[in-house]
């Protein structure tokens, strides 16, 4: 701690989910040690990143393409249990195991300039850091993304984001709207469908489902897709819209029982409906939009990343406008396989940053301009 009562670090990673754990271990692996070497700052109550609020009714066997974090598997997890418990167990045997003494619960607000070439972390309840190099974790789930219709604020019931959703006893009896196309809201929709007088669901894109697991193979090849896209300057997608709903058994027989049936997107709400443009309505006592996540990035905004179009461009997990920062979790990494290797690579370059290394120059000779995605 210096005499301002700010304390010194070398790398701050702020977030605890996948990617996160998965950058800590790396940092662990290349010689660090938590304190002066780098320290974790997860604003969550507990461990288990973003998984530890999911709903109680996703179970362990219904999760989409969970990855094990590096250097430790997930073994003979009971795939009837809650995901919440699994992977939170999973993630706190992990950070015992590593002794990655993750400060918790801790909200990073700002990260500024610090002068003499570091970065300060401001949080609330931790006080502030000094640190070399970031490596931000901090995922999308504290930043639900809700669309916006007419009449959205006229609709008299219910309206729910998958953030907040409550499992499916809360729609019993009820006529329930069900918005969006990810594997969410097919999960919603299925379980809701099972209690509730009358379901919809709604997209704004006819769902593609696709057969056979979700393997490793897979999300590697999804992972690329993604990141081709932010690669050529184009906003990030999940993995789901590059490779379509995994095609269940559950699905095969929600889809006979028509609960799979799709209705495109409504133009607006009315205190007690929804209305498509040629007049047809739906009555609803209940919406549930299940349409995502944003990046939660806000405190970063200090530094000056984003370019004039809004995004953050990368060279890898590399901020462009700032070499000391790193994002995980986010675009061609914003999945658990995703996620891993982002962690790795971002503690490559950061490994090079403390040992006062320059950037490596872009594939084709330095005269051409670095590789980047907006994010």
């Amino acid at each position: 701690m210096n005499e301002s009562g700010v304390r010194e670090t070398d790398v701050v990673v702020v977030g605890a989910g996948q990617a996160g754990l998965a950058g800590a271990y790396h940092l662990r692996r290349a010689g660090l040690e938590p304190g002066e070497g780098f320290v974790v700052l997860d604003r969550s109550p507990a461990p288990g990143g973003a998984w530890q609020f999911r709903w109680p009714t996703l179970t362990y066997g219904r999760v989409h393409g969970m990855h094990a974090l590096p250097g430790m598997e997930l073994t003979g997890a009971d795939e009837s249990r809650p995901s919440a418990e699994v992977v939170a167990g999973y993630f706190a045997r992990y950070e015992r195991a590593f002794d990655l003494r993750v400060r918790r619960p801790v909200q990073v607000r700002a990260v500024r300039e610090g002068g003499g070439g570091r970065l300060l972390v401001e949080t609330d309840g931790d006080g502030v850091w000094s640190a070399r190099a970031l490596l931000n974790a901090t995922g999308t789930w504290d930043r639900p993304f809700w669309p916006r219709y007419p009449g959205q604020e006229l609709f008299r019931s219910r309206q729910v984001h998958t953030a907040d959703y409550p499992g499916p006893g809360a729609f019993a009896g009820l006529r329930v709207v069900v918005v969006g196309g990810g594997t969410s809201a097919v999960q919603h929709l299925m379980e809701i469908a099972e209690v509730a007088a009358a379901t919809t669901w709604v997209t704004r894109r006819p769902p593609v489902f696709r057969a056979g697991p979700f393997d490793e193979a897979r999300g590697r090849a999804a992972v690329a897709l993604v990141e081709e896209r932010v690669r050529r300057g184009l906003p990030p997608q999940s993995v789901v819209s590059v490779t379509g709903l995994p095609l269940t058994a559950a699905m095969e027989r929600a889809r006979a029982a028509g609960v799979l049936e799709r209705r495109p997107m409504f133009e607006r709400l009315t205190p007690t409906s929804v209305v498509w443009a040629d007049g047809s309505a739906v009555e609803a006592d209940a919406v549930v939009w299940a349409t995502g996540f944003r990046p939660a990035v806000g405190h970063l905004a200090p530094l000056g990343l984003r370019e004039p179009g809004g995004g953050i461009r990368l060279a890898g997990t590399r901020a462009v406008r700032d070499r000391r920062v790193h994002l995980v979790g986010y675009g061609p990494s914003a999945s658990t396989v995703g996620a891993n290797r982002a962690g790795r690579a971002a503690v490559r370059d950061i490994r090079r940053l403390l040992a006062g290394d320059t950037p490596p120059a872009p594939s084709g000779g330095s005269s051409q301009r670095e590789p980047a995605a907006a994010v």
